[in-house]
């Protein structure tokens, strides 16, 4: 028998074992009132590299139809489901969702890898119990896990509106503010989000020195005339209105744009914070009391959602809150989430709340969102290292 032939009954046995747990997950959030839906493989490209850049493009599967617009294969579920909830008139109201199948992204260009995935998940619309919605979220993605297999999940929460609210009362400048913002959602340090940018080049310099010397709107208005002269209508995935803004960013803290000494070391102190839910957040009232911010409202919700969480019969002790924690998606908005096995290096489980999304694919106004991603393959392994375990 040849080491082909060897593999392929590993590779149906695998096979069975992914269709069964996805099988299981969907019947789970069957019973708990998620409503399959499944999107269309087929999906337009342009609303994914909109979000996520150009850069993005090398990672779809791409083709274009006779008019040459250009579409995808479904590369996850979230923005899929979201558009489909819009079209649909149940859009505004609340309604709750399950879905599970193949998404398709390619491996980075010279690696190995195959480019289908088994995901499941769920989603929920329209709810203004916040709260009571993360948490359902929450404990049903970790009970369809634990269903499916996995056991012992490691969870880690952060809560992007917290850390909305907790810059609101920093009242940092806006390009600071931004690039706080930036650096938390991509994982960085707080010591690398408050180093300056260097310069690149004399001309780059140039350009710069020149702009701080108009008034931000001409400054803007000139760099846009700018890119239009040259044909530019977006790079990386931004707009020019967008590529004038990091400009005069830059220009900005090219002139000395500078955070105070007191300020910078509140933001270390708020995101150092981590622990349980109940001592986090004990830790953060102190710190918005003895600096005089005005955190109770972001706090309160915080703690609100900890209560639901515990009555949903899950261990608050278990769970680790880290201010510094963020899923490294622009939309999210409030309560973020994670779950893993102990010796994994990715999570099994992903999702939290984007209220914002939805308006940018346009919805009219924000409409409430939360949910939840299941990665079948990490499943799988984290389900047989719960047995060898």
């Amino acid at each position: 028998m040849t080491a082909a032939t060897d593999k392929a009954p590993d590779r149906q046995g695998s096979d069975r074992r992914a269709a069964d747990r996805l099988a299981a997950l969907l019947a789970h959030f069957e019973r708990a009132g998620f409503a399959r839906h499944e999107p269309k493989l087929l999906q337009p490209a342009g609303v994914f590299l909109d979000r996520s850049g150009e850069d993005f493009r090398g990672h779809l599967y791409l083709t274009t139809d006779a008019s040459g617009a250009e579409f995808c294969l479904r590369p996850e579920y979230t923005i899929p489901v979201c558009l489909d909830y819009l079209a649909s008139p149940q859009a505004g109201a609340a309604a709750s969702f399950a879905y599970g199948g193949s998404i398709f992204r390619a491996p980075p260009h010279g690696a190995a890898g195959q480019g289908e995935f088994l995901q499941a998940g769920i989603e929920s619309f329209g709810r203004d119990d916040r709260e009571a919605a993360d948490a359902e979220i929450l404990g049903a993605a970790l009970d369809a896990a634990e269903g499916a297999g996995a056991k012992g999940l490691t969870v880690r929460i952060g809560d992007a509106g917290l850390v909305g609210a907790f810059l609101d009362g920093l009242d940092l400048p806006p390009v600071w503010r931004r690039r706080v913002e930036t650096g938390h959602a991509r994982g960085q340090s707080v010591a690398d989000i408050f180093t300056p940018p260097r310069r690149n080049g004399a001309e780059q310099a140039g350009v710069l020195a020149a702009l701080t010397k108009v008034d931000p709107a001409d400054a803007r208005r000139l760099v846009e005339d700018l890119l239009s002269i040259a044909g530019i209508t977006a790079v990386g995935g931004r707009s020019p209105a967008e590529i004038a803004e990091r400009f005069l960013d830059q220009a900005t803290l090219a002139e000395g744009a500078v955070v105070s000494v007191e300020k910078r070391a509140l933001a270390e102190a708020f995101f150092a914070i981590e622990g349980a839910p109940d001592i986090a957040s004990a830790a953060l009232r102190k710190l918005a009391d003895d600096a005089k911010l005005d955190l109770m409202a972001a706090l309160d919700s915080f703690d609100t959602r900890a209560s639901f969480i515990a009555a949903r019969g899950l261990n608050l002790d278990d769970m680790l809150f880290s201010a510094s924690f963020a899923r490294h998606l622009d939309y999210y908005s409030g309560f973020v989430f994670e779950a893993r096995h102990a010796a994994a290096r990715e999570p099994v489980i992903g999702g939290g709340r984007y209220d914002r999304l939805l308006k940018t694919l346009g919805a009219g106004a924000d409409i409430p969102a939360v949910g939840a991603a299941i990665w079948i393959d990490r499943l799988d392994s984290a389900a047989r290292a719960g047995v060898a375990a």
